[in-house]
């Protein structure tokens, strides 16, 4: 029974795209269950075509590719959906390489926890950082979890995921279009699922490795993602219009912020490795500080195109 939609959302990386569709293509131990992978192009000039066709032929199952020209990460996921009825669908974004039982994996710990979205354990990879930036990095970049197939608490990123789509991706477009050039789409659908009584699991053997292209690999990329990352539980709080949790989270966010870093110009004065754990912690602090509208980073849609135009010029 063809069930499982697998949907790969891309924007100008043809390498890393390749990487991610080949582990796809050897997936093992899910017989006749992948009903296509849906490549979503996010691309206006229609660039990862090319790359698509350069690999189809190696294509156990229908390679479908899509383009959703509006650059957004939103609109990417959403288009996916659209080119798709599979009631299982699995996300893997294009800076990501599955193992082979990766799916595999996904689907036996959703069958076994009944969850709406099950998530998966991601080493990061970031072979062009800095020395002393780079078990930074790669923990940052990375995603750890229980050691055993259960529930968790609270959900992770889209990327290496699978979810019921009728419980956890409910009408046309569940993904929020404003959440485009910021990001956050998926903490805003993860936090209305949990709002349904939604539940999480985790798949400790559904591995994925992710690798952080050079542009990423740095320190401020890394900062104004922490910062970023900070700021969904006071905006998450605001969308709801629970002020006091706002206060609440604005509480914590200062104190962390004070705490860490202080802690972060103690090991800058000694140049300790370590003194980047600190400085992002202490983004976060002041993410969950300064939430509000306007003050969000941007990391997609017409920001990334627009840097990837100069760095082509």
């Amino acid at each position: 029974m063809a069930d499982v939609a697998i949907i790969v959302p891309t924007l100008r990386r043809p390498e890393s795209l390749e990487r991610a569709l080949r582990s796809l293509f050897v997936q093992t131990g899910v017989g006749d269950r992948i009903s296509e992978i849906v490549v979503v192009d996010n691309d206006p000039a229609a660039s990862a075509a090319a790359t698509v066709e350069t690999v189809r032929g190696l294509a156990p199952w229908p390679l479908v590719y899509v383009q959703a020209p509006q650059p957004g990460v939103a609109t990417a996921r959403n288009a996916g959906l659209a080119a798709t009825r599979a009631p299982l669908i699995a996300f893997l974004d294009d800076d990501e390489a599955a193992s082979p039982g990766w799916l595999a994996a996904l689907i036996k710990a959703q069958e076994a926890t009944g969850a709406d979205a099950v998530f998966g354990p991601i080493t990061g990879r970031a072979p062009e950082a800095a020395p002393w930036l780079k078990a930074y990095l790669e923990r940052f970049f990375g995603r750890e979890g229980p050691a055993s197939t259960g529930l968790i608490e609270s959900p992770h990123g889209c990327g290496n995921s699978l979810m019921l789509r009728v419980t956890a991706l409910p009408g046309p477009a569940p993904f929020d279009a404003a959440a485009d050039q910021a990001g956050g789409e998926d903490d805003a659908l993860f936090a209305a699922l949990k709002a349904r009584g939604g539940r999480f699991g985790w798949a400790p053997d559904a591995m994925v490795e992710e690798f952080a292209p050079a542009h990423r690999a740095t320190l401020k990329y890394a900062l104004a993602r922490a910062f970023a990352y900070g700021q969904g539980p006071s905006q998450t709080a605001a969308s709801s219009r629970d002020w006091p949790a706002v206060l609440r989270w604005m509480v914590i966010g200062a104190g962390q912020a004070a705490v860490w870093g202080t802690g972060a110009v103690l090991l800058t004065l000694i140049r300790s490795p370590k003194r980047a754990e600190l400085y992002d912690r202490t983004a976060r602090g002041a993410g969950k500080l300064f939430w509000m509208k306007g003050l969000e980073p941007h990391f997609y849609g017409a920001r990334e195109l627009a840097r990837l135009d100069r760095a082509a010029a």
